[in-house]
């Protein structure tokens, strides 16, 4: 379903559609007879001009990233402009955003992007955490800009929502609570002359910019079914779609009381600690279970969505494994299916095993993440010290791995393929491994300092 604009409530009251031909709403023009006086530019040094209502950002050489920034700092609001770009550029317009350490500019981008990749819509986070949501699972939004034309934005930032449209096709949908208020900048992305020399002086252009401050709530976009589907990035809380969806908390931020140790009926006394919303692992010397211990849910899964965030120190190693039975009676760690979590630039597991199998995201020991042999999930890592979403599925027998959004791997328990790789395993000792109808959630220790958090579950019935 594509989702365009439905409909607004006009100042009269009356319910019309969105191409009303008297828009009376309050909306404010963000270019006044100042002209770019109310602006400030940050970053690189690129040039920006205004000319009949246009503003037009031009390329420079040897520079970075460049933003002509409000003044003023913007809190809920409605913002529409239309934007076109030379195809060899990419752009976007900052929102809620700051200034931290050298003038770098910081905070959500809605991108301009008329590559192939097509993520026009998407919201990244500028010098943080990188993407936040793109399109990669949404063909209709990836379809909507237009290469050598002007497009229609809209972007609607109201609480902890963000929603964006280009020419009425939304794009993202977004609920995230990392900044309440920030200011608005226009990007002219910084360029590599001695690789594309054809890039250095070409436009980004905006015109017709206007927001929308006041009576939110009447002149919001309303819409059926939204597509994409949202993507709630909160700190240990679900939205009121998340519950309907029948997504629960396995951890709240407060108590471990859907967690045990594994193999015993208690917590762990040591190295497990719930502090500021985080549940952390301290551990040291690298040794598999032999500190804290693992821990496992109280409960048992058969099929599943699963997400955790997770933050690994530098050389970090640890797990999250499912369909963990506990019927092996280890001296180490449970056994069970193992999404890796590891640093790859410095711990040395991550060469060891086979083509790269015991790397971030991966199946350990049978299956790597990305890598040749999957070459449309390339990887997506936030580097280490900052958070990252591990995501697992499972469907009947049909396993994915995911990283912070972004297919990783898929395979069949059970099928002939996977017996031959646990067959040539560390796994193969063990006895029909990783085809419980159900089991545990497990989280590892490994002597690794590793945080946890929006650990959270829903249960699929209808595969």
């Amino acid at each position: 379903m594509i989702t365009r604009f439905i409909f607004h409530l006009c100042a009269a009251g009356f319910l019309v559609l969105a191409g009303c031909t008297e828009d009376q709403s309050p909306w404010s023009d963000l270019i006044t007879e100042k002209g770019l006086e109310e602006f400030r530019q940050l970053g690189g040094d690129a040039i920006f001009e205004l000319d009949d209502g246009v503003i037009t950002g031009t390329t420079v050489a040897n520079t970075g990233n460049s933003f002509l920034c409000t003044r003023d700092d913007y809190g809920d609001f409605i913002l529409e402009f239309k934007v076109m770009v030379d195809t060899s550029l990419n752009s976007g317009v900052q929102i809620r955003s700051h200034v931290y350490q050298n003038g770098i500019v910081n905070g959500y981008q809605v991108e301009v992007d008329p590559t192939p990749r097509a993520w026009s819509g998407g919201i990244y986070d500028e010098a943080r955490r990188g993407w936040l949501s793109d399109l990669s699972e949404n063909k209709e939004g990836r379809n909507a800009f237009r290469n050598g034309k002007w497009n229609h934005y809209r972007i609607e930032a109201i609480g902890n929502s963000f929603k964006t449209w280009i020419n009425g096709i939304m794009c993202a949908n977004l609920v995230d609570e990392a900044d309440v208020s920030g200011f608005i900048g226009f990007q002219v992305h910084g360029i590599n002359v001695e690789e594309k020399p054809w890039t250095e002086g070409v436009h980004v252009k905006w015109k017709d910019i206007r927001i929308l401050t006041t009576d939110l709530d009447t002149y919001r976009t309303r819409e059926e079914d939204p597509v994409p589907p949202t993507i709630a990035l909160l700190t240990n809380q679900l939205t009121e779609k998340e519950t309907d969806d029948g997504w629960e908390l396995l951890f709240d931020g407060k108590s471990m009381e859907k967690w045990r140790g594994a193999h015993t009926d208690s917590f762990p006394a040591e190295g497990w600690i719930v502090e500021n919303g985080l549940l952390k692992l301290n551990a040291e010397g690298g040794g598999e279970s032999v500190q804290a211990g693992d821990i496992v849910t109280i409960e048992e899964f058969s099929d599943f969505d699963l997400k955790v965030d997770f933050r690994l120190t530098p050389g970090a190693s640890s797990g999250i494994k499912y369909f963990v039975t506990e019927e092996e009676r280890t001296t180490g760690s449970a056994i069970g299916l193992e999404y890796q979590l590891l640093d790859d630039e410095i711990h040395p597991d991550a060469k060891k095993g086979e083509e790269g199998n015991r790397t971030l995201a991966s199946l350990y020991d049978l299956i790597p993440a990305g890598g040749d042999s999957y070459p449309w999930s390339r990887k997506y890592v936030q580097e280490t010290g900052k958070w990252n979403m591990a995501r697992i599925v499972c469907r009947g027998r049909k396993v994915e791995h995911w990283l912070n959004g972004r297919i990783t791997l898929q395979y069949e328990r059970g099928s002939d393929n996977f017996r031959d790789l646990v067959a040539r395993s560390k796994y193969k000792k063990w006895k029909n491994f990783g085809e419980a109808e159900q089991g545990h959630i497990l989280l590892q220790e490994h002597g690794s300092n590793v945080a946890f958090r929006n650990i959270k579950i829903k249960r699929l019935t209808d595969f």
